[in-house]
């Protein structure tokens, strides 16, 4: 069969004689061997047998875990292919889904950075083997097996170190590990966090339960072993969920906070925090957002899902009064403490609660408004507040461009109140097929 494309998650598209099948680790134009899976059924599978041509863009993977690891789906295809590849994705999105026209002038060439070693967080599901070895990784694909590692080319290499000895630690403590709850529970992930100017690290443990003999004194040797370590923490979830964090973090040692620069401000950026995890390419998302609010000058701006302050405090140091809306109470006050670290809480006010909830009192004196919401995009209700109460300027940051197509779908057109002037993809999470946007609407 020939690869004729990819699919959103980076799969390749293969059209045989009575169906479509997709496949891992094939790319656009390459000839392949396959055995056909389920044959006749609605959802029929295939097996790769052989590749029998490669494409120009294929690359040899920088992991050696790449074909089985899930964290990665397109470490064999080169970083401006990807790039181009991300670019499609986001048109064919917004043609099919919000059914815009006119788009290759609109949307921008994809942004990027370096495709390795960006991500500033790792978040590690942890297991213990019947002989009592700790393994710890990502998750093979399409499952919840851990793929062993104590290396990832993604990862911040400053973290990267710090796998294999506290790997090597936590083994030797005996501590039940038991991620999914099935024995009554244990150590479930182990969280990393950097800051990518700063360098300061945060450990935290994920565990059902806090009585972990010996857990201070570990914590407090962590933080003797390595300098840039600032702070160790626990956090405890105890229900049997996908929910990683649970909603109570505890300090072992140190501070439960590291401080980074972003933007040029200083931050504080908790265990548990929201925070971007490729800082160099979120921070070339502000220059855009004030190129695109240039023409109004400065103004009443409405943060929605503003996290800790990400992008809320920036536009409040270059004039903007600012107005941040968020559904987590600890990132609020995080970003209350940010905009006092910078010499802006004159200017910035934050909320707690939903945004579905506040978003229609805050835009009675708005000028612009900036939306960073979760994968799932804007729930109803924030939409109806827009519509009821449109600010000139609409700037919407999203994760997913599907979702970012269904919402733009009724924000813009005809008899909507918005025109899409641009949409700028940008590549913060090289060598997966994830992308961000940032779209900029405007009231004509």
């Amino acid at each position: 069969g020939l690869v004729s494309g990819l699919a959103h998650d980076g799969r390749g598209v293969i059209r045989l004689d009575q169906a479509v099948v997709f496949v891992e680790e094939v790319l656009p134009g390459e000839r392949v061997r396959l055995q056909l899976l389920h044959a006749g059924s609605r959802r029929p599978q295939a097996k790769l047998l052989e590749r029998l041509s490669s494409s120009v863009d294929r690359c040899r993977p920088a992991c050696i875990l790449a074909e089985r690891c899930g964290g990665c789906s397109l470490q064999h295809l080169a970083v401006h292919a990807q790039r181009l590849w991300k670019r499609q994705k986001v048109i064919d999105s917004l043609e099919r889904i919000a059914h815009l026209t006119d788009l290759a002038d609109r949307v921008a060439p994809t942004l990027g950075g370096g495709g390795l070693g960006y991500r500033n967080r790792a978040i590690l599901p942890l297991e213990r083997t019947a002989d009592g070895r700790l393994r710890t990784g990502f998750y093979r694909k399409g499952s919840h097996r851990i793929v062993n590692l104590n290396r990832c080319p993604v990862l911040d290499p400053r973290l990267d170190e710090l796998i294999a000895p506290i790997k090597q630690d936590l083994e030797a403590t005996g501590w039940p590990v038991d991620r999914h709850l099935s024995r009554g529970g244990g150590l479930r992930h182990l969280a990393l966090r950097i800051g990518h100017h700063s360098g300061e690290v945060l450990i935290t443990l994920v565990s059902s339960r806090g009585d972990l003999p010996g857990l201070e004194q570990l914590a407090q040797r962590w933080l003797k072993r390595w300098p840039a370590v600032v702070g160790v923490c626990l956090n405890l979830q105890e229900r049997p969920t996908n929910v990683l964090f649970g909603p109570q973090t505890s300090c072992l040692a140190g501070r439960d906070h590291l401080e980074d620069l972003f933007a040029g401000l200083n931050y504080r950026i908790g265990a548990d925090s929201f925070f971007q995890v490729n800082t160099p390419m979120a921070e070339q998302v502000v220059p855009l957002m004030l190129a695109a609010l240039a023409h109004q000058g400065s103004g009443n701006l409405v943060d929605a899902y503003c996290g800790i302050g990400t992008y809320g405090l920036p536009l409040a140091a270059a004039g903007w009064r600012v107005l941040g809306l968020e559904l987590a109470a600890t990132a609020v006050a995080l970003a209350a403490t940010n905009a006092r670290l910078n010499g802006l809480a004159d200017r910035t006010r934050f909320c707690a609660g939903a945004v579905s909830e506040l978003l229609a009192a805050a835009l009675g004196s708005a000028d612009a408004l900036v939306l960073d919401p979760p994968r799932k995009g804007l729930e109803p209700g924030v939409i109806e507040a827009i519509l009821a109460m449109p600010p000139a300027t609409l700037l919407y940051l999203s994760c997913d461009p599907a979702t970012l197509a269904r919402d733009l779908a009724r924000l813009c057109g005809e008899g909507l109140p918005y025109q899409l002037l641009q949409v700028q993809p940008l590549d913060f999470f090289p060598q997966t097929s994830h992308v961000e946007c940032l779209a900029v609407l405007r009231r004509p």
